[in-house]
């Protein structure tokens, strides 16, 4: 079984450790103790929950088979009169998009703005950290 900590998870989810306490102490999500009074969670009921924050209201439009929804912050473009490049920061993520400086323009996409990025593919490598 595998089990995080409070950092771990609350990278996994992108928010902050204190943000996954509040929810803890609100009984949003259970966490064991260890022998050290450290909290831990269990896999497979973070994973359960992050499946669940997936599906509330605010995830994401319904209307769409794309299921990879990336909210972050516009941290640059770089743009010319046909093509934009526009950098998102999605927790410790970088996610880069290219796209028409007219839809960068109709999104209304600057430094600053908030920004999801959906992302479909047909091919997506999965790889496992070692633990330690």
């Amino acid at each position: 079984m595998t089990m995080f900590r409070i950092g771990e998870a609350a990278e996994l989810l992108g928010v902050s450790a204190d943000t996954l306490r509040r929810w803890i102490d609100a009984g949003r999500l259970t966490a064991a103790r260890d022998d050290h009074g450290q909290r831990l969670i269990d896999g497979a009921d973070l994973a359960a929950f992050a499946r669940s924050r997936a599906a509330e209201p605010d995830a994401g439009s319904g209307s769409s088979s794309a299921r990879n929804r990336l909210r972050g912050i516009v941290t640059a473009i770089v743009r010319d009169k046909v093509m934009a490049q526009v950098d998102l920061q999605v927790g410790p993520f970088r996610v880069v998009s290219l796209m028409s400086a007219e839809a960068v323009d109709e999104l209304g996409l600057e430094v600053g703005s908030l920004a999801t990025a959906v992302v479909k593919s047909t091919a997506v490598v999965v790889e496992r950290p070692d633990r330690t």
